[in-house]
């Protein structure tokens, strides 16, 4: 890949700013000659009063910004691309344009660039910014995009495989997932874990599916790169969530970041009586006793089947020796095992022996599922032969 080295002013590079606030995309500059995000770069994620102002707060002192790297596209119209810089690029773009203030060292006052004395503004409309202009294959370009951001802020995964299969696909599929201001983002992160703006929630839809046709993210993007829709991941996306939604009539913060694709292949065929189904879920959600809070929803769409699902608190140490001391001074003085089951066993070596702490382990005289508790007054120590046998706790 040949690279040219090239030196621009703010002025320059923000003559003709376009900002897009809904998608949170810098779309132009350069009078329309650059493309500040082409789809292969992730979202703006600069806006944060931190690393905008900080982008701001180096121009004003005099500080270079780093080398830049654009693509020429060979469009015959000299149009470029911003390869690496694009946030750098967009918050100085949104300064000079208005979107932001930052405060002044000096007075503590927020101050836009409109704001700013004359000398300032000019300070950092004449900065200069170093820009490397590479001319290469859409593999060579692609590739040195991986290299070049190894650096600062590192790409997600998903934000890589965008640049990869950067396309109609890819296009289509960040206007609807990874936009934050798509008013079905809230209803979706009551379920899913991530933020839109690095490609989470893509992800997450992209790997529902690309499950669902046994395949991974890569082959599927690889496939569906130049599809003008994304008909078939959204049908998929919106039918588990609708699912969800339908199903559970109370939400909890444990939802998100669920298996919920698996779920739904595993039980949205079953019926459910929803009001017992919700009304047990609140149950267990109160249940002191349940310290996995996550697990609950799987465990009541299986049947109360997996009670590992719960990781049902298990005795404290204290009460474990305090349950042992006292069945072990009755059983010799009865001259039977310390053991409840072995004291009732026919062999009598079994019958009669007894078990140092270490070999027993503690239950739950009436088990938790059928309303035992996780204390001292529930608790009863067996060997551990006995107790792997018991089965439901």
């Amino acid at each position: 890949m040949k690279t040219e080295l090239k030196t621009y002013t703010v002025k320059d590079i923000c003559s003709g700013f376009q900002y897009n606030e809904l998608e949170g995309k810098g779309l132009f500059g350069l009078n329309g000659k650059l493309v500040i995000q082409p789809e292969y770069q992730r979202n703006y994620i600069y806006a944060d009063g931190k690393r905008d102002v900080a982008v701001i707060d180096s121009l004003l002192k005099g500080y270079p910004l780093g080398l830049i790297y654009f693509v020429d596209t060979k469009d015959g119209n000299g149009t470029l691309e911003v390869l690496d810089g694009q946030q750098r690029i967009t918050s100085v773009g949104r300064y000079v344009t208005g979107r932001f203030a930052v405060c002044d060292t000096n007075s503590g006052i927020e101050q836009y660039f409109s704001g700013l004395p004359q000398d300032k503004q000019d300070l950092i409309l004449n900065s200069k910014m170093l820009v490397y202009v590479c001319d290469g294959t859409e593999s060579e370009i692609k590739e040195w995009f991986k290299t070049i951001n190894i650096a600062g802020v590192p790409l997600t995964n998903q934000e890589f495989l965008n640049a990869i299969y950067s396309g109609e696909f890819v296009t289509l599929a960040k206007a609807e997932y990874s936009n934050s201001q798509n008013t079905n983002v809230h209803k979706w992160k009551t379920y899913i874990k991530g933020d839109p703006k690095r490609q989470e929630l893509l992800e997450t839809a992209l790997q529902w599916i690309s499950t669902k046709q046994n395949t991974t993210i890569d082959s599927y993007m690889s496939k569906h790169r130049h599809d003008t829709n994304i008909h078939e991941m959204k049908l998929y996306f919106d039918t588990v969530i609708d699912w969800i939604n339908n199903l559970f009539q109370t939400t909890h913060k444990e939802m998100a970041g669920l298996e919920w694709n698996r779920l739904y292949e595993e039980f949205h065929a079953k019926p459910y009586n929803k009001d017992a189904i919700n009304r047990r879920i609140e149950e267990l959600f109160t249940d002191p006793f349940v310290t996995d809070k996550k697990g609950i929803y799987e465990f009541v769409l299986d049947g109360e089947q997996k009670y590992q699902l719960l990781n049902v608190r298990i005795f404290a140490d204290k009460d474990k020796q305090l349950a042992y001391k006292t069945q072990t001074t009755q059983a010799k003085a009865d001259g039977k095992s310390n053991c409840p089951y072995c004291a009732i066993s026919n062999n009598k070596t079994e019958a009669t022996k007894i078990y140092s702490l270490k070999e027993m382990e503690a239950d739950h005289v009436t088990a938790w599922s059928k309303g035992g508790g996780t204390n001292i007054s529930n608790c009863q120590m067996l060997c551990q032969k006995h107790n792997r046998a018991k089965g439901n706790r």
